[in-house]
């Protein structure tokens, strides 16, 4: 998705720039989800000694010294108090709730609201977008939450600008991720930010996931999975990927999987989503990302080995998808220069 922001919550390079890991604390409240809070430890908590750098600082929070998960299948204990969150750390999760007609604690959302306060980066899982909405840092922003819950949220939160039909919603320094798997996805997506494409790429390959959809995606694919494996389109999107460097089209898409191109846009929206316009161009930038993390300083060659044409035409799409020109991607994210 578009970044329409300047990222002005960037704590990531902040943090960096103060030498210490990024700080990461996830807020656990009464009936969370352990769904996403286990999402979170993977993403955030694991050690990752392949990739040679610093990782994540993270942290679980609660308001009680043991809280209920969702069900009373079991309690959480032992981990840090809300402080934590609202004074310490550069990214702060907010809490989902199953049943959202349940507002959340009055403790959460004051620290909720200190993080925001001293300009901490914002993040919520599923319907932890009303917990954000309940301490008013999402008022006249876009967000996203569960599709189930969105007539609910739009009602009691008409502030926020929500986007109910996709899979997240980069707003700079605060990001929203719809369902329970959508969490997956915006956790990359921020890894993305942070470390690069090539980083992300690592863990996603860990995690057994796709490295990339793209946050405008749709939350729910009416069929999801093929009742014939042999008619999905996955053929076609390992082929083309194989090819982004050639001027490939819509029309050349549909004369691989010998469909018109209308019936291509209506598999295309069924099975990955998207349109495959918007597909091609997601996998072009990402592959003129990784270009730029292995070294490659040529610009116009970039633009030519990802299929995106033109230095301009780079530019244009990277700060759309990234928030970040191709030099300011290279500075942050290629190859350490000599000392």
């Amino acid at each position: 998705m578009a970044h329409e922001s300047s990222q002005r919550g960037d704590t990531a390079e902040r943090s960096a720039g103060r030498d210490r890991p990024h700080r990461v604390a996830m807020i656990v409240d009464e009936g969370s989800n352990p769904f996403e809070m286990g999402v979170a430890t993977e993403l955030f908590g694991l050690r990752r000694p392949e990739l040679g750098r610093p990782w994540y600082d993270f942290t679980l929070c609660t308001a009680q010294s043991s809280v209920r998960m969702h069900g009373g299948m079991f309690s959480l204990s032992g981990a840090a108090r809300l402080d934590a969150a609202a004074e310490e750390a550069d990214t702060v999760i907010a809490p989902n709730r199953p049943d959202p007609q349940n507002r959340p604690a009055d403790a959460v959302v004051g620290a909720v609201r200190r993080a925001a306060a001293r300009g901490a980066r914002l993040v919520s899982l599923c319907t932890g977008a009303f917990t954000l909405a309940e301490a008013g840092v999402l008022d006249g922003r876009r967000a996203t939450t569960h599709w189930r819950w969105s007539e609910l949220f739009t009602a009691r939160y008409p502030r926020v600008r929500l986007e109910p039909d996709v899979l997240f919603v980069d707003d700079g320094d605060v990001l929203t991720a719809a369902g329970s798997a959508a969490a997956l996805d915006l956790g990359l997506h921020l890894i993305r930010r942070d470390h690069g494409a090539q980083v992300a790429n690592a863990v996603s390959r860990r995690l057994v996931f796709a490295a990339h959809r793209d946050g405008g995606q749709r939350q729910f694919v009416p069929q999801p999975v093929p009742e014939v494996a042999d008619a999905s389109l996955a053929p076609l999107l390992s082929w083309a990927q194989e090819h982004l460097h050639e001027p490939l089209t819509v029309a050349d898409l549909a004369h691989r999987a010998a469909v018109s191109q209308a019936t291509l846009h209506r598999r295309f929206r069924a099975e990955v989503g998207t349109t495959p316009l918007a597909w091609l161009t997601t996998e072009r930038v990402a592959l003129a990302c990784r270009l730029i993390e292995r070294g490659e300083v040529r610009m116009a060659a970039v633009a030519r080995a990802s299929g995106l044409g033109s230095a301009a035409n780079l530019r244009t799409r990277m700060r759309r998808s990234t928030g970040l020109s191709p030099a300011a991607y290279r500075a942050r994210f290629g190859p350490a220069r000599p000392a």
